[in-house]
């Protein structure tokens, strides 16, 4: 039987099965075979040696094809590297189907510590810089043990590695690069985690609800410890409600969702009192509610001053990411920044997570069509093309690609840059004012304020349901929130000229609250005319006239203004400086539309609530703690933009 096979892999969560999968999908214009790899691959198991003793279980996939050496091109997972047992292929393999087809070498390997791999896992192990004894490990020497071992041990290789991966894949493609083995060539980390602070599961130190499921994943521990197992050891919590906002705001403080991460029996997973919590990597959430070492000593993105000049890397991201924007552009930008003289490029398009390694066709992010095949070009133009010229090609820097591919979500067309932020952007700020104007210029100061209730939080959609991380939200329209009293908006008059958004964001609020804490929302929205047409991929109750498109958001708790690792209140009515970054965009807010931010204190349940009380830990703050307050945003507030000139 004939199938499309879909091109590499997105994170998805797998309810029915209770785990988090990453998938190989691949497309092709050419229908091929579901045994296609069956008939061209050889498949080999193996338990490979680190430096410690710990054997990591590994996947080798070697083309039938004797004739001729191959790159061996790697992915680490703790996601496994299933199916498991002679016999048994996946139905794709590689980056992508073009990788595939043309013939390498594909490696897959569960991480330490999980699945059919020995040892202990540590959610975003922390980096040992000096390492002194054979004892001293992390996943920079996990990678160079499997490579080393690998380039010695397995038939018809060419001696070249490249690695590859999406999510939390990525962020070992990137630990790869770091004190990289000398037959590394290139590395192309994807959506790639760059710490757990800014990352999926904090934002700026607000706490993702969004994660919430997501916890067991990579906080159980095997029920045998260090002996490994081919069957999911974790269950992901069952919410009793299809209505996540209403489940949420009835469950009142986190401490009440306590009970989610207590386990008792196999008959009885979840026993206990409140105060009872056995997911370690949940009581890791509990107990460290800062930026404190704990979550320092395991961010990646200060250690990329040690990735080797000798490894090529090539970061791809979504613009519209919902879990991961921070770590590919702070990856990119971080190896730029220490090592001037290695090959370092990025690839942004207008995808949510891992939707680069989708089938072609239509791409759209939640209701916004960008155009069709965008996808399949950059697996087969860009991805392929990188791994081609550092693996089989002379290697040099001479690639033929861009330092930045970068994808315009306004305009809907891509563009190429020799650096990213381009050359010729420039700073440009608009003032709050009032009367919902945003302004080039400083009006008179005057404080806008608004009730932010906290029974009655600001959803992050109109349209919630019970899911792992929405998605869609990224680029939804905002007029629900537009029109509410808890959201203040500030908008241009049109555009009689395109205005085109090239990099990072800043928001320099000045605030005052009635209570001593405050989250902080920022939004970045493109008012579309309208005359605008509707595209038939628009939910029904929506239309494109006058749609109001999300492009860039962030939140900041307030706490956290100052410093992430020393919290503060804010003192009751007294004027604040609060500087929010938001991620970089690429997106062109075109002649005949406007420009709006809209300024918000919660964010539901995307985010939890803040109480509005300062407390020292909003883990184990209780009901009496949560207050509705009244915030104001003054009119000397603004926000920059890196703004391309024609």
């Amino acid at each position: 039987m004939k199938s499309k096979i879909w091109l590499l892999a997105l994170v998805l969560i797998v309810f029915a099965c209770n785990e988090k999968v990453e998938v190989a999908i691949a497309s092709d214009d050419v229908e091929v075979q579901d045994t296609y790899v069956a008939d061209n691959y050889t498949k080999k198991e193996v338990d490979i040696p680190m430096r410690d003793g710990v054997k990591l279980h590994t996947t080798i996939y070697i083309p039938n094809d004797t004739s001729k050496k191959y790159p061996i091109i790697m992915q680490r997972t703790p996601y496994s590297s299933k199916p498991y047992g002679e016999g048994k292929f996946k139905k794709s393999i590689g980056p992508n189907i073009h990788l595939m087809k043309e013939g390498n070498i594909i490696v897959y390997q569960d991480v330490r510590g999980r699945w059919l791999s020995e040892g202990s896992y540590v959610n975003m192990r922390a980096y040992i810089p000096n390492k002194t004894s054979d004892k001293d490990i992390d996943e920079s020497s996990d990678t160079y043990d499997t490579i080393e071992w690998l380039v010695n041990n397995v038939e018809h290789n060419n001696g070249n590695v490249g690695i590859w991966g999406i999510s939390y894949p990525g962020y070992y493609s990137t630990y790869a690069t770091v004190n990289a083995h000398p037959a590394l060539k290139a590395a192309s980390p994807q959506a790639c985690i760059g710490d757990f602070f800014f990352d999926d599961f904090h934002h700026n130190g607000a706490y993702l609800l969004s994660y919430f499921r997501a916890t067991s994943l990579f906080g159980t521990e095997r029920p045998n410890g260090d002996k490994p197992t081919d069957t999911a050891w974790y269950t992901l919590p069952e919410l009793p409600s299809e209505d996540q906002y209403q489940f949420f705001l009835d469950a009142g403080p986190l401490k009440n969702l306590n009970s989610f991460f207590q386990y008792g029996t196999k008959d009885n997973p979840r026993v206990g009192t409140e105060d009872m919590v056995d997911d370690f990597f949940w009581k890791e959430l509990i107990e460290h509610p800062n930026y404190d070492e704990l979550w320092q000593s395991r961010g990646l993105i200060q250690h990329l001053k040690n990735v080797k000049s000798s490894v090529a890397t090539m970061v791809v991201g979504g613009w519209f990411d919902a879990e991961d924007l921070y770590g590919p552009l702070e990856t990119y930008k971080n190896i730029e920044k220490y090592n001037k003289d290695n090959y370092n490029t990025m690839v942004f398009g207008p995808w949510d997570h891992g939707a680069w390694a989708r089938t072609k066709g239509k791409n759209i992010v939640g209701n916004y069509y960008f155009g069709d095949s965008i996808s399949e070009f950059f697996q087969e133009n860009i991805e392929t093309k990188f791994f081609n010229h550092f693996l089989k090609g002379n290697g040099d820097h001479k690639s033929g690609l861009p330092e930045a591919y970068v994808f315009d979500t306004g305009k809907k067309d891509w563009k190429t840059y020799d650096s990213w932020p381009p050359e010729g952007v420039m700073k440009q700020e608009f003032f709050l004012s009032g009367n919902q104007v945003l302004s080039e210029n400083k009006k008179a100061e005057k404080g806008i304020s608004f009730v932010s209730n906290i029974k009655k939080p600001v959803p992050y959609s109109e349209d919630i349901k019970s899911v792992f991380t929405p998605r869609k939200y990224m680029t939804d329209d905002q007029r629900f929130a537009a029109r509410r009293s808890d959201v203040l908006v500030f908008e241009t008059d049109v555009l009689k000229e395109d205005l085109t958004l090239a990099g990072d964001i800043l928001a320099k609020l000045k605030v005052a609250t009635t209570g001593t804490a405050a989250d902080w929302i920022v939004k970045v929205i493109d008012v579309h005319p309208a005359d605008e047409p509707t595209v038939e991929e628009m939910q029904g109750h929506l239309k494109m006239s006058n749609y109001h498109m999300m492009v860039r958001s962030e939140v900041l708790r307030g706490r956290f203004r100052n410093s992430f690792s020393e919290p503060e209140p804010f003192v009751p009515n007294k004027k604040t400086d609060v500087t929010i970054k938001l991620q970089d965009v690429f997106h062109t807010i075109k002649k005949g539309h406007k420009l709006q931010i809209q300024v918000q204190s919660t964010w539901f349940p995307l985010i939890d609530l803040n109480p509005q009380t300062y407390v020292d830990n909003i883990f184990k703050a209780d009901e009496s703690d949560f207050k509705t307050q009244t915030h104001t945003v003054f009119t000397d507030s603004s926000i920059e933009f890196s703004v391309l000139k024609p």
